[in-house]
């Protein structure tokens, strides 16, 4: 498969969470701790599609999700949130940031699997 996925996540527990579902489906993941976090890491590694949260230090998913889009290689890739948040302003904020889908914790890794494997296509 050979897909890489970011995981963006304040909490290491959860970075951890995705990232053991992701792996046993076979997809390598790179974990940040927050936007600016991953935005170092981006700059030595290429992936195909970010898992965000929303709430972080430093730079939120909103500002990481805005900074992407800027990029010409992360302008159409896909950028999930997988954030505690369900109200419908934040997921608007969201979309017009340039998030491509919304998952709300806790979330199920069946659940993440199926947006991961549709949004890419594989």
């Amino acid at each position: 498969m050979n897909k890489w996925i970011m995981t963006v996540d304040d909490s290491a527990s959860v970075r951890q969470m995705i990232s053991f579902t992701l792996h046993e489906a076979g997809y390598n993941v790179i974990e940040a701790c927050d936007g600016k976090d991953a935005l170092a890491k981006l700059s030595n590694q290429k992936v195909d599609m970010v898992v965000t949260d929303l709430n972080m230090p430093n730079m939120d998913g909103i500002g990481l999700i805005k900074e992407l889009r800027k990029k010409t290689e992360y302008r159409f890739i896909p950028i999930i949130m997988l954030t505690t948040e369900s109200q419908i302003e934040k997921k608007a904020e969201g979309k017009a940031a340039g998030a491509t889908g919304w998952i709300v914790k806790p979330f199920n890794p069946e659940q993440l699997l199926s947006v991961t494997k549709k949004v890419l296509g594989c």
